[in-house]
């Protein structure tokens, strides 16, 4: 038997009370008083947040009731039996038009809850990180007071395979290379499985734009990997080349990139 399912294996053993059925429904009947009680008598961010708990339940039961009561109602635009008389050709399709209407309104609403259900992500928020601790003073020439215009940054960074470091006169963001990854451990949260792919690029990093930019890889960064090894084909039957995904580990501590694919 699946785990914590031992409330099924109890009732299978030594089966239920002979008034548990009454029990159930008058829990149910009381429900209500106790959801009105605790409206009444919370305060504060608790109550904010009930409310808004509430609202959602409440606008989701009027749409079922809705759907319920339109699902006999027959469309006044259809005849209710088949007519002798001849329509224009441009009246024949009017029905059609409207179903058509219908489908491709309900079809730009689920489009839309599915472009924001993609964008959702396991870390939608993280702390943020100062300059001070992002950046080392980098001090060079003979004048050291004068000349200390260089950054040493000192988060794990991602540089393509095709980057070369400018000269080192004019080079001022360094990124040391014991610091920069190729690599990282993706879990696809459907599969359960993690595999580790490489890094194709740094997508946006929420701490600010300059280190989107620079490719450091903080908690919450958003990259690409390459996950054509995964065998992750398009409706179309086109192998996935890359995808997207969260970096939901402090990588500086852990020495690696753990990241969750964006399904």
């Amino acid at each position: 038997m699946p785990q914590n399912e031992y409330i099924e294996r109890w009732t299978k053993q030594h089966g239920k009370r002979l008034d548990h059925d009454e029990r159930t429904r008058k829990r149910i009947a009381r429900s209500s008083h106790k959801a009105s009680e605790s409206a009444r008598s919370f305060t504060g961010l608790r109550a904010k947040l009930y409310a808004k708990k509430r609202h959602a339940e409440k606008i989701q039961m009027k749409k079922q009731i809705k759907a319920h009561e339109e699902r006999n109602v027959k469309s006044s635009s259809a005849p209710a039996e088949p007519s002798s008389t001849p329509l224009p050709s441009y009246l024949l399709d009017r029905n059609q038009t409207t179903n058509n209407a219908k489908a491709l309104s309900s079809q730009i609403k689920n489009k839309r809850a599915e472009k924001a259900a993609k964008f959702s992500v396991p870390l939608p928020k993280v702390k943020g990180i100062s300059e001070e601790e992002m950046f080392k003073v980098v001090k060079t020439g003979k004048k050291t007071a004068k000349k200390g215009w260089k950054r040493m940054i000192t988060k794990p960074t991602f540089v393509g395979p095709s980057f070369t470091r400018r000269p080192v006169k004019y080079e001022r963001f360094i990124r040391p290379m014991g610091l920069r990854y190729k690599k990282a451990h993706v879990t696809h949260p459907e599969l359960r499985v993690t595999v580790q792919l490489p890094i194709i690029s740094v997508k946006k990093n929420p701490q600010n734009p300059l280190y989107t930019q620079l490719g450091v890889l903080t908690k919450g960064t958003i990259i690409e990997v390459n996950v054509s090894e995964l065998g992750i084909v398009t409706a179309g039957g086109k192998v996935v080349w890359g995808r997207w995904a969260q970096v939901t580990n402090n990588c500086e501590m852990d020495g690696c990139v753990n990241a969750v694919l964006l399904v």
